[in-house]
Order: C-alpha cells, then sequence, then structure tokens
C-alpha cells in the first residue's frame, strides 16, 4: 500500500515525462501533490447566452458549432483555428491560436461549453483561445474549478489530473493528524473530505468547510513547531559579552540615531549581554537606519573581541553595505573586506586566511561568505539583510561557521508586530517605526491609464533635471497559464524606447535574467549611464539610486499595499523631491480605496496594517493574495480570527502534552513540516 512518501512516478496516470514536470514545481511525493493547493477559483457553473456576455468579464457560454471550422497559417508558428458558434440568441466568433488539432475536434451541428473572456462589442462577440469541452462532460466547465500555480510544461488539465490520480491514491490512507479533541471542540471537517473539496469543491460552502479545516490544522501545527523552536533555543548557553561604551561609536557617527534606533541598539545588545546566542529581526521602513543599527551590534561585537559577517542577498548590495560601513568602522579599528562572487582569486585566499588568523574583524559579502574554505577564527555576530531573499538554511550555513554565533536579520518588509511574532517564529522582534529627520516625503499619485501622455513628460522634464525614473509593471499572465515577465517588461521597454524617449536611455531588468546580468543592468542605472529602468518587482529589494526620482507603477491594482510601499521606497533616497505615481484603469471601489492609502500615508506599518483590513477574510472567487512564507494554504493576514482559535488551541495541547507523547502523529506531523520548511519558517 503507497503511503504519502510515495513517488509520484509510483501514482497510477503519472509517468516519467509527468513526474518531471512535475517535479520542477517540486512536487516529488504523494504528499507534495495532494498539497499544492489551489491559488483561486473559477465559478464556471452557470452558462450565459452569447447575447449576455459581457466584454471584459470571463464566462462560460454553452454554443452549437455552426460551420466547420477554418485554419489560416498566419505565419511561422503561428496558426489560427477560426469557429463561428451560436446559441438562440446569438453569434459568437471564436479563434484558436496554435491548437489546429481542434479543426477536427470541434465537430459542426454539435454543442460545446466554452469558457474565456470576451471580447468585441454588443452586435460581434467573440473570443479568443477559451478552455473548450463537449457539453454534460464537465471536467473545467459546469462547475467551481481550481486554478493552480504552474510551470512550464504543466498544464492545468495535467495538475488537476495527477491530483485527481492522487487523491484516489490515498483516499484509504490520508492519516487525520489532528488530535480528534481539537477537530470536535473547533468544528472542523474529516481530513478526506476536506482534501477533497479543496480540489475538487461540491460549493462554496464545501470549499469554505474544507479551507478552514487545512488553514486550522496548518497554523495549528506551525505554532507547535514555532513554540518548540523558542523552547530548543532558550537551552543554548554562551560566553556573554562584556560591557563597552557605546560613546565612541555614536560620536563617529556623522549623524545623531534616531530613539527608535537606540532602541533596537540596546535590544540588541541587551541579548548579546544575556548569555543566550541572539536571534533578533530588526524591523523598519525603508530609509529608517537598520543598517546602523548593524553597525552598532558589529561595533559591539568586536570591541567584545570576536568577529562579525554581514551577508547580502546581491553583489551590488554587497558593495553598497561595503562603502557605507568601511569606511565608518576602519576609523574605528574595526578591519573590514569585502567577499563577493567576484572577488579575484589571488585576494578570496587572502580574505580567508585573514579571516581564519582572526586579523579580518568584519566580513561583508554575498553567498562566497558561506562557501568551503571560507573559516572565520571566532564568528560571534552573524548579520543577514533582506530575510526573505535567503532561506534559513543559507543563515544556518552563515551561523555554523562559527559556534552560536548572535543572529541579526534586518527586513524592510513592514509587518504588524503580532504578525512578525508569528511569521518569524523563533526571532524576536525590534522594530524601528520612525525615520531619520529631514526626509522628504514622496509625492503620490494615482491615476488613471489616459494620464499616461501626462506621465510621460513629466518624466522627461525630471530626466532633463538630471533626475532618473523606474517604471514597474506586473507580471502578463495568459490564458491562467505561466506569467511571462520577460515579454512585458522587454515589449514595454523597447516600445517606450523606440516611440516615447527615444532620445533618452531606457534599460530593463526582470527575474528570469541570470544575477550577473541582472546587477550590470542595476549597477549601470546606479552610475546613471541609463535614465529609465523598466522593471517586474525584481527592483523591489534593491541597491540605493539617489539620483532616482520618480517611480512609476503599471497596473498598480495587481500589487498588494505593503509591496506597493515596498516598490514607493525605491525612490526619496537623495536630496531630490520625489515622486510615486500609481496607474490603475482598474477604477472598482476596493481598487480606489486601496491606492486612496497610498497618497494618504507614508508609514509602512500602517500601510500593512490596512492592507490586511482592506483584504478582508481572502476572496476565493477573485484574485487571492498568497499567505506569506512556510504557508501552503493559511493566510495570516485573512485568516487572524482562525490564527487565535489555532494558537489557543496548541497551547492547550502543549500544556496537557508539552512533549507530544500521547500525540505521536502530531509530533510526527510537526518534525516533518519543520524538516521540510526549515528554509521559509523563519
Amino acid at each position: 500500500m503507497a503511503d504519502l512518501n510515495t513517488d509520484i512516478r509510483s501514482i497510477k496516470g503519472i509517468g516519467e515525462q509527468r513526474a518531471k514536470a512535475l517535479n520542477k514545481l517540486g512536487i516529488a511525493t504523494l504528499r507534495d501533490l495532494i498539497s499544492w493547493f489551489p491559488r483561486k477559483y473559477d465559478d464556471r457553473r452557470q452558462a450565459r447566452r452569447i447575447a449576455d456576455l459581457v466584454p471584459g468579464e470571463s464566462a462560460c457560454v454553452a454554443a452549437m458549432i455552426a460551420a466547420e471550422p477554418k485554419v489560416s497559417h498566419i505565419r511561422k508558428g503561428m496558426d489560427l483555428v477560426k469557429v463561428r458558434a451560436v446559441d438562440e440568441s446569438g453569434v459568437l466568433d471564436i479563434t484558436f491560436f496554435n491548437q489546429t488539432w481542434l479543426k477536427n475536434q470541434l465537430i459542426q451541428g454539435e454543442t460545446y461549453i466554452f469558457y474565456g473572456k470576451a471580447e468585441g462589442n454588443l452586435l460581434r462577440k467573440t473570443m479568443a483561445s477559451p478552455i473548450v469541452e463537449r457539453e454534460g462532460r464537465g471536467e473545467f466547465t459546469g462547475r467551481i474549478v481550481p486554478i493552480y500555480p504552474l510551470t512550464a510544461g504543466v498544464s492545468q488539465l495535467i495538475l488537476s489530473r495527477s491530483i485527481r490520480q492522487g487523491l484516489d491514491a490515498c483516499a484509504d490512507i490520508l492519516p487525520d493528524v489532528l488530535p480528534d479533541e481539537v477537530r470536535q471542540d473547533h468544528h472542523l471537517c474529516r481530513i478526506g473530505y476536506a482534501y477533497e473539496n479543496i480540489h475538487f469543491p461540491e460549493d462554496e460552502t464545501a470549499l469554505d468547510l474544507a479551507r478552514r479545516r487545512l488553514a486550522f490544522e496548518e497554523l495549528f501545527f506551525f505554532t507547535i513547531g514555532l513554540q518548540r523552536l523558542r523552547n530548543r533555543r532558550e537551552t543554548v548557553q554562551v560566553e556573554p559579552c562584556g560591557a563597552v561604551d557605546m560613546a565612541e561609536f555614536y560620536h563617529a557617527l556623522p549623524f545623531t540615531l534616531t530613539d527608535a534606533q537606540r532602541r533596537c541598539v540596546e535590544e540588541a545588545l541587551t541579548d548579546m549581554r544575556s548569555g543566550q546566542p541572539m536571534n533578533r529581526l530588526c524591523q523598519g521602513d525603508v530609509g529608517s537606519g537598520k543598517t546602523m543599527v548593524a553597525a552598532a551590534c558589529v561595533y559591539f561585537c568586536v570591541k567584545n573581541g570576536r568577529q562579525a559577517a554581514l551577508m547580502a542577498p546581491t553583489e551590488i548590495l554587497a558593495q553598497q553595505h561595503y562603502n557605507g560601513l568601511a569606511p565608518l568602522l576602519e576609523n574605528l579599528g574595526i578591519r573590514c573586506a569585502l567577499l563577493t562572487g567576484s572577488t579575484k582569486a589571488a585576494v578570496k585566499r587572502s580574505i580567508a586566511s585573514q579571516l581564519a588568523s582572526g586579523e579580518i574583524d568584519f566580513a561583508i559579502g554575498t553567498h562566497a561568505l558561506i562557501t568551503e574554505g571560507v573559516e572565520y577564527a571566532d564568528l560571534g555576530l552573524v548579520v543577514t539583510d533582506e530575510q526573505h531573499r535567503f532561506g534559513v538554511a543559507q543563515r544556518a550555513a552563515l551561523a555554523a561557521k562559527g559556534q552560536h554565533p548572535h543572529t541579526l536579520v534586518m527586513s524592510a518588509t513592514p509587518i504588524p508586530r503580532t504578525l512578525a511574532l508569528i511569521l518569524y517564529g523563533d526571532l524576536d522582534v525590534s522594530v524601528i517605526d520612525q525615520l531619520p529627520p529631514g526626509r522628504q516625503p514622496i509625492e503620490t499619485y494615482a491615476v488613471p491609464g489616459s494620464y499616461h501622455p501626462r506621465v510621460y513628460n513629466f518624466i522627461r522634464k525630471l530626466v532633463g533635471e538630471g533626475r532618473q525614473a523606474y517604471i514597474v509593471c506586473p507580471m502578463v499572465e495568459e490564458n491562467d497559464e505561466l506569467p511571462d515577465e520577460r515579454k512585458a517588461v522587454t515589449a514595454y521597454a523597447q516600445k517606450l524606447q523606440a516611440e516615447v524617449f527615444p532620445e533618452l536611455k531606457v534599460a530593463f531588468v526582470h527575474g528570469k535574467m541570470k544575477a550577473k546580468e541582472k546587477d550590470a543592468v542595476m549597477a549601470a542605472f546606479a552610475a546613471h549611464e541609463t535614465d529609465i529602468l523598466v522593471s517586474t518587482t525584481v527592483i523591489e529589494v534593491g541597491v540605493d539610486v539617489p539620483n532616482a526620482a520618480v517611480m512609476v507603477i503599471e497596473n498598480a491594482e495587481r500589487f498588494g499595499l505593503s509591496q506597493l510601499h515596498q516598490l514607493r521606497g525605491r525612490v526619496g533616497r537623495g536630496k531630490h523631491q520625489s515622486y510615486c505615481i500609481l496607474i490603475s484603469d482598474n477604477q472598482n471601489e476596493e481598487t480606489k480605496q486601496r491606492l486612496k492609502v497610498m497618497t494618504k500615508t507614508a508609514d509602512g506599518f500602517k500601510i500593512a496594517e490596512e492592507d490586511l483590513r482592506l483584504r478582508g477574510p481572502g476572496d476565493f472567487f477573485g484574485e487571492r493574495q498568497h499567505g506569506l512564507p512556510g504557508l501552503k494554504i493559511a493566510d495570516i493576514g485573512c485568516d487572524t480570527q482562525l490564527l487565535k482559535e489555532a494558537q489557543q488551541a496548541a497551547e492547550e495541547l502543549l500544556e496537557r502534552d508539552p512533549d507530544l507523547r500521547d500525540h505521536p502523529a502530531a509530533a510526527e506531523r510537526v518534525a516533518e513540516l519543520f524538516a521540510q520548511a526549515s528554509d521559509t519558517l523563519n
């Protein structure tokens, strides 16, 4: 009999090729497969008449093929199949791209269900490449249909059928690891029902019950695991750091730290003097001065006779930290070095040897800091920048270079404190909730697409004054298949260069580029070799360009508020007045409200709170924002009430049974979860 760790290759109907494609998504076992949850759902239960189709809206329509499909060859790699379908209310012209086999499958006189976005006008209705199936088949129409995250070579059809086969294979072996008393006390459905209805829901009620059960279970085990991580940490003892007079450090700074920065420094130094390893998250808005908090900790650590290391996610950020910190710290007698992938071999060897002998006090770098052959004489402090770009495995690899070193994680993603405590699990949380004096607020405007000419003129004017601009566009999704960020960014950048700004230098960057290419484009922009940078959210965590004074965000409604705030933080880093322009043609009330928040406040924590409030309890029939890292189905932002319930249930269980001796299935599930999710739990 199969168990949940069975390789998917041994599941009936999943062959070698399909298994390889699923492996790209990280689906290797039966458990991975059935836990690949939909990212949204389409309600395709109601079929509309052709006459009632609304251009721009997706809908199902039952229509008869009126004439034989026609194939036309447009150019190499592009064939069209055109077909006319009718019902008693009107005519629908349908075009399929590169699906020539449909010519023989769509039979004149037969009725089919088509699901897609209606286009055209009131008189002539059209659809492009809709999903099509015979009436009554009901695989992709006539029901609530799950939409899954995909990768190349895996379609919705392949995933849906594979998951159906997976659920059938484990129907009799799905263990209900949630203790019975917890399930009954919280009115949760059984696990088999939950998995069946999260993937193939009978109706909204069944979907809500399924999701509530799975989200509760996830938050319940998450809470237990985090509590155990904390308990484990509290048992590790280290040599406490001695007292250090910090006055010399504060005098050396060219500015006075804010009260919030001083508070965060004190919290960190108290940890380092405590005799237990510090494990602290320092979170604050872009520009709030997290790096200076890190510098104070480095100074304190080195004056205690130990070494420190700071790891940044990209070479360009590591270089930026080095340029900012090395002059300050070297003036205070702290020997610094920069170590990245592109450090020349001879220099690398020299730095490695000086780290091993203790001649270098503070190393700043990328993953190069954790490569084999890099050893430290006595690593006492590990600082990681922008923690959500690192897995905990990489952070642990750096920490493993020392004997239980202190850890400080810097994150510029403002998260309400209660959520941060959950999300970052075994980290204590410090919040810098003040900006340094003198920073000019970024003027933020929300405008419709008809303002494009004015926006372009404004960019032209600012560039004429010597400034630079970012333009961010979201990924485009085609037929619910893969988002293609490359196409969106490249095409838009080319259009801007050729038609809008022929006299300026336009560059582009996207997530599919190799790290070196990305770094080169960003470095050129930082050096003012280009005027306008077109990008996806890859620049959300990026290099400081004090000269960039305008951030334009296209289709702003597609981003969460916190993400918009992060993007806005890319400008306003220099002495020039900066601007953020949010462009959106989606003028529904929710969008207007959300974008209005951005124009009214610059406080990242307020924005994060508002983001949670506006998103409400999760909208399953719209584009649902995903849960935070480490959670596959629960969304901490939307599931706050469920989270409280799950936490309370977990605490009660741990009070009665701290080691889960009476609940071995639950203990095993926690161990599995934390083994698999360890690189996203912190």
